[in-house]
Parts: structure tokens; sequence; C-alpha cells
């Protein structure tokens, strides 16, 4: 195997820009990296900015509900932006809707 060969593929993970979302995106960064052996810099965090970040003067339920904190993730995985996208599972609907 050569040397070009070895070096581990660039993933664009993306999260939310709070401070919880990103805590969760480096221990899933890291824990991404460990399982396969590769530097810390094989994996971009992308910080995305979700509705539930920018409507912040009314109630959940009137603009949306969950998918308030999920549908820019989901929308930039979809146009191949990220590669992949950490989430707490409180944000994610019980019925995804289809992609």
């Amino acid at each position: 195997m050569t040397e070009a060969s070895q070096t581990a593929p660039r993933l664009r993970l993306g999260t939310r820009n709070s401070p919880l979302a990103m805590a969760q995106a480096v221990e899933a960064r890291a824990r991404l990296c460990a399982a396969h052996g590769w530097g810390e810099d094989a994996v971009e965090l992308v910080p995305v900015l979700a509705s539930g970040d920018k409507v912040l003067d009314r109630p959940l339920s009137e603009i949306g509900g969950k998918a308030l904190w999920t549908k820019e993730l989901d929308q930039w995985l979809g146009e191949w932006r990220i590669d992949g996208a950490v989430h707490s599972a409180k944000d994610v609907e019980t019925i995804r809707p289809d992609a």
C-alpha cells in the first residue's frame, strides 16, 4: 500500500453551532478518527445555523416543531455540502420525512 492510499478521507461533518452540539460533534469526530486510525484533521466540523437558532421570539409549535433543529443539516446532506451530520436524539422527529 502506498502512502497516498493510506491517507484518510476528508469528511465534512455538519453540526448546529450551539455549544452542546459542537461538543457532541467534537466527540463524534474523536470516535470516528480513533475507530479508523485517522488524524483529527481527517474530519472537518461544519457549523450550520438552524432555523431553531434563528427564531427566538415564538414557540416552536408555531414555527415548525423539532424539524427546526434538523432541516438545514438534512438539506446540506442532500446537497452534498456535508458528508454526515451530528444530531441530538431529542432534536430528531420520531417520524422522519422521506429523503
